[in-house]
């Protein structure tokens, strides 16, 4: 069943919510019987004549911190059967379960927060073109479930299971290329790079159905993932009018304006609910 949320929240801010769905998230569907589409994250717009801006000055950054709350009952986990490929078992990593929702004391994690639009400062910050951020398979399963990495910077995919995967990424942004590569059992690393602002790009394993992650790309450097106690922090914006986006897998996404003052710190909690 499709199911969308948009929902207003905040503290301390004003909120605006707002919904999409992505073709990714229709082919990861396919993939993955019952999934509920998500949105696609524009790539934001820098400064009208995208002229590069000077190195920020730290006495005028400031922070965002906040906490993403579930409100409801939350679905259960529930674990996965891998026994059609005894080797799963093999790989030392935990119990394959579902990770669709991630709920504890009614905080949820694996939501990504990210800049929608800001100052010219913010949009055109330089950041690291080299970063990259890693995701493992593991006991067949890839952790973390959600990552983040800014626009052109890499994935580092690795293998420690002993049995053969498959890497399948479903971008749908020109400038994010598929990948569908395989990888043998604790074979070499293959690394790929994301050029592209784009929010839960689906990751599947061809191999093992029930393998699934969601890679973001930011188009600054000032993106989070919230943790498993929904917890999330942006550090070191430049002063200035924001509206920041948290997109959840299944639930869609959601938008608020908050406001950066150099030297301080801006609290902002989204609430997510399913309808």
């Amino acid at each position: 069943m499709r199911m969308s949320v948009c929902l207003m929240a905040g503290l301390m801010v004003l909120g605006a919510a707002g919904c999409k769905t992505d073709a990714a998230s229709k082919r990861a569907e396919d993939m993955d019987k019952g999934a509920v589409a998500h949105p696609q994250a524009a790539a934001p717009a820098g400064s009208s004549d995208n002229t590069p801006v000077a190195a920020l000055d730290p006495a005028m950054l400031g922070n965002v911190t906040g906490t993403i709350r579930f409100t409801g009952k939350a679905p259960a986990a529930v674990k996965i059967d891998t026994s059609m490929d005894p080797a799963c078992g093999l790989g030392g990593g935990p119990d394959a379960m579902s990770e669709q929702y991630v709920v504890k004391d009614g905080k949820l994690g694996n939501v990504y927060l990210y800049v929608k639009s800001g100052p010219a400062e913010a949009m055109n910050a330089p950041h690291d073109a080299k970063a990259s951020v890693v995701l493992n398979q593991k006991g067949c399963v890839y952790t973390p479930h959600v990552i983040a990495v800014a626009a052109g910077g890499y994935v580092e995919f690795r293998n420690e299971d002993p049995t053969m995967h498959n890497i399948h990424t479903m971008p749908t942004m020109v400038g994010n290329e598929t990948v569908d590569v395989s990888q043998g059992p604790r074979g070499a690393a293959q690394t790929k790079q994301f050029k592209a602002a784009e929010a839960m790009i689906p990751v599947r394993c061809n191999n093992h159905p029930w393998m699934n992650a969601f890679i973001n790309v930011s188009a600054t450097p000032f993106f989070a993932v919230s943790d498993g106690a929904g917890h999330f922090e942006i550090h070191g914006l430049p002063a200035g009018e924001y509206v920041l986006g948290a997109v959840h897998e299944k639930m869609g996404e959601q938008t608020m304006q908050v406001t950066v003052k150099a030297g301080g710190n801006t609290h902002a909690d989204f609430a997510f609910a399913i309808h």
